[in-house]
């Protein structure tokens, strides 16, 4: 009976050993093969394709024979050109061309102009490729006056300068997807970005200087981390590191509301006529089109250039929310005019920008790993003719938002923070097996003794 219970005992040790070899195992391949890798090209979308086209052929012609590039309603890339023979090489490319009478080195030298003028707060500008202008806006802050003044200047420039009032006020839009609060008020998170040893979060820059410190709730019980550098005026991001130095689970995925993301796989650069969306906490997703590139706002807190400007809306409380198209990051929300009740314009940060100048990678989502990601709009005829109507775009591919509680096993299994506990896991299985093959040995061999040991007497 005795030797009948050892032999259960130590099947049982194989048995546990065996499993913990197998479970170790799994979770170091499956860590290290769900690392996500190095980002070494844009994930391919169609608009992008069609901007890449355009500022290709931009670039081989020149800046005095062409005036910049946008995506026409069928999806296709347009180039501005000034003169026939240029056109000519455009069409050769597949693209279509307009000819125009004023060249990108001229629509710079006008804003040039504008930016040596004296600054006025509530003021605008940006180069409409598609009517060939440079378009001043003048929100309803600016004084007759001063409007007075800055028209005079245009008219000094000339007759490719239009100038417009528009409703409300150019502000920032401070107070996101996911709502980040400080004393100094309310903002959004954006994309979350890392070094390599950090995780910070990508949010607009005049939310806040340097040292805020930002939490998750309005008790001031969940602190998130605090802000370590800050750039604005001139751009508008800034880095909130976070407390603990990981973003967690679904740190590539944007919120959209009703507990719905959309997972983030590459950054990259808008094109004029693109449809982008953009998710704040204040307004949830909204949509809308590219207008201009390149933009200056002039805010009463100061200057910010570089700018994308669009028509989507925005409101107070979407500062530092993100901007998007079909998974690919674009730009955090700065500021602009007018609401979601009547429209209005609202300015992002370029995101590429902000990575390059900081230094840092965007954090991307893991389709393989992420449970109930729906995939990809499936192609359509026009998308497999290589272009995609602007308003067919779609966010992205999207995905449950949840908290680590609710993380499948799998998931946690292929984190990559367990490959050290996996090898501790293979380690402690071999060991239990060399010394449940020793203790059968050294019974073995007592077990020998005692049966010998009987006959010499």
């Amino acid at each position: 009976m005795r030797h009948a219970r050892r032999r259960v005992v130590r099947r049982v040790t194989r048995l546990a050993a065996v499993g913990g070899l197998l479970l170790g195992g799994a979770m170091v391949t499956r860590a290290v093969a769900s690392e996500t890798p190095p980002i070494t090209a844009v994930p391919h979308t169609y608009a992008m394709e069609s901007g890449q086209t355009g500022a290709d052929l931009v670039s081989r012609l020149g800046s005095s024979r062409t005036a910049g590039t946008w995506i026409g309603t069928d999806g296709k890339p347009v180039v501005a050109v000034t003169d026939e023979q240029a056109a000519a090489e455009v069409r050769a490319a597949g693209a279509r061309a307009k000819v125009v009478g004023h060249s990108m080195d001229e629509l710079k030298s006008a804003t040039k102009t504008l930016r040596s003028a004296p600054r006025v707060a509530g003021t605008a500008w940006s180069m409409d490729y598609r009517t060939n202008e440079v378009v001043v806006q003048g929100d309803s802050t600016v004084s007759a006056s001063d409007w007075s003044a800055m028209t005079e200047v245009a008219d000094g420039i000339g007759g490719f300068v239009r100038m417009e009032r528009t409703e409300g006020t150019f502000t920032p839009r401070l107070n996101g997807a996911q709502p980040i609060l400080s004393t100094g008020g309310r903002c959004s998170a954006g994309f979350n970005v890392t070094n390599g040893q950090s995780d910070f979060i990508l949010t607009a820059g005049h939310c806040g200087p340097t040292g805020s410190i930002w939490f998750a709730d309005t008790g001031g019980n969940n602190q998130l981390g605090k802000t370590v550098t800050q750039s604005f005026p001139g751009n508008d991001f800034s880095l909130v590191q976070y407390a603990n130095g990981k973003a967690g689970d679904g740190a590539g995925v944007v919120f959209i509301g009703n507990g719905k993301g959309v997972q983030i796989t590459g950054a990259g650069d808008p094109s004029i006529g693109q449809r982008v969306f953009r998710s704040g906490s204040t307004s949830g997703l909204r949509d809308g089109q590219v207008t201009s590139v390149n933009a200056t706002v002039n805010y009463p807190e100061g200057t910010v250039s570089g700018l994308i400007e669009t028509n989507v809306c925005a409101e107070p409380g979407d500062s530092g929310g993100p901007m998007f198209s079909e998974g690919i990051a674009l730009g955090i929300t700065s500021g602009g005019s007018g609401d979601c009740t009547q429209g209005g314009t609202t300015f992002f940060q370029p995101v590429t920008k902000a990575l390059t100048d900081l230094g840092m990678q965007l954090i991307v989502s893991n389709p393989a790993a992420a449970g109930g990601a729906s995939p990809a709009p499936s192609a359509t005829s026009t998308q497999a003719q290589g272009s995609i109507a602007p308003g067919a775009a779609s966010p992205g591919s999207s995905a449950a938002v949840e908290g680590a509680q609710g993380t499948p096993l799998l998931s946690r299994l292929t984190d990559t923070r367990n490959v050290g506990p996996g090898l501790l896991v293979v380690g402690g299985s071999l060991i239990a097996l060399v010394a449940t093959r020793y203790i059968r040995s050294e019974q073995d061999r007592k077990a020998y003794q005692r049966y010998y040991s009987a006959t010499w007497g």
